[in-house]
Formats: structure tokens, sequence, C-alpha cells
């Protein structure tokens, strides 16, 4: 396989433990104020807004709204259900923002700095801009560029975002790699010319996750993670 010209990450999932990270942040949130939920229950309701949310955006249903705005929209309906009906916005917005405490994986920080020795390495992800490079900056993840949906004012996986992101990197569809723990994700990629990578096993959403363990199509890598992942890669 000729080697690609850039590498383009989901971030959520594919580089990041969002759900254990923010079971234990909001965990630490609501001890400081007194308050006790079921806090997995809670981060599971409120991820299961983000879908229908960017649904409703890339369909035309809503105007753009960015992840962080639909999140805050999420968190109003569900909070008096966990007990956090009591927050007034600015407890909120605080909330909201523990999002961009994600955490890399294990095997992430090391596997990208294989990875940056010959690869351009940017993100592809449906969070903000904001988001990612807080991110970045508290994880130690070393993008060199960060391009997400908010650019293009629709979510994956609208072709727009992708095509979108080879334009600005410069590099034609074929050029450019999505690594993601995501089949969809790939599906979409593959259908505009991009090549594809899996990462096979992320347990994403815990320990009984079953959907996107094992790779739905014949990617043209499948890695067990981003250090095996750079291996397959020759770095």
């Amino acid at each position: 396989m000729i080697a690609p010209r850039a590498l383009l990450f989901d971030v959520f999932g594919t580089v990041v433990d969002w759900r254990g990270a923010l079971i234990g942040d909001v965990g630490a949130f609501g001890a400081a104020r007194g308050i006790d939920a079921d806090w997995p229950a809670f981060v599971d309701a409120w991820k299961a807004g983000y879908r229908p949310g960017m649904d409703a955006v890339r369909e035309g249903r809503r105007g753009w709204a960015n992840v962080e705005t639909l999140y805050r929209e999420r968190l109003d309906a569900i909070a008096t259900d966990f007990g956090l009906g009591g927050l007034d916005a600015a407890a909120r917005g605080e909330l909201v923002r523990l999002w961009r405490r994600s955490r890399p994986w294990p095997d992430a920080v090391p596997g990208l700095h294989r990875l940056q020795r010959r690869f351009p390495l940017a993100t592809l992800s449906n969070g903000d801009v904001g988001m990612l490079t807080e991110m970045a900056r508290r994880g130690g993840l070393p993008w060199d560029c960060v391009l997400c949906a908010e650019l293009f004012r629709s979510y994956k996986p609208d072709p727009r975002v992708y095509l979108g992101a080879v334009e600005m990197l410069g590099v034609a569809p074929g050029e450019a790699m999505l690594v993601a723990c995501h089949n969809y994700d790939l599906a979409a990629a593959r259908a505009l010319g991009l090549r594809t990578a899996f990462i096979r096993g992320r347990r994403e959403f815990g320990a009984d996750q079953q959907r996107d363990q094992e790779p739905e199509d014949d990617w043209d890598l499948v890695a067990a993670d981003l250090e095996d992942l750079a291996a397959g890669l020759g770095t």
C-alpha cells in the first residue's frame, strides 16, 4: 500500500476515553455540591442526545448549533431527572465544559507521536474547535491541525465534512486516511475516496459494548490501537 500523505482522526472514542473521564469528572462536580446520582447513567443519558441533535442540524431541521450547544440543551432536558435541576446557568456551563477534559487512551499519545514522525496529523471530529484545542493541550495530543464539523457547519457523515477537510489539507481524498473506531464513519469516508483505518475493540461505552468492536468491511488497515497503527504504517 502506498502511504497516505495525511492522517485524519476521529477523536471521541478513537483517541480519547470520553465516557470514563466524564463519569469521574461529573462525580467530582456533584460531590463538591452535595449531589449524589447514578453518574454512569447520567453520562449515558446525556450522550444519548448527541446523535439526534446532530442529525437535526445535518438534515436541515434546525440551524447550525455546535456540539457544546447540543450538550447544553440535552443537559437542560435531563437535569431534573438526576438531581441537577437546581443548577444555575454558570454551573451548567461548567458541567458542559467537562467534555473538554476527555482524556486520551493510554496508547494514544505515544502512538500519535510515532505517526507524526512521518505524517501530518489532523482531527476530523464532530467536536468544536475550542473543545478539541483545550483537550489537546490538556492531554498532550500532538495535532498539526484541528479540523472539525464546526468549520463546515454540518456533522459527519455529511460528505462536506470529509471533503472539506481534505481540501483544507491540500490533498486528494485518496491521499488522506481516516482513522476511526466507528464503522459508519469509515464507510462514509471510503464512499468519498478516502483511505480507512479501523481501531478495533475501543470500549468507549463501557465494558459491555458490542457494536464497533470488529471491522464491518475490508478497511485498508485494522489495528489494535494507535501504536499498532503506527507499526502498520511503518513508523
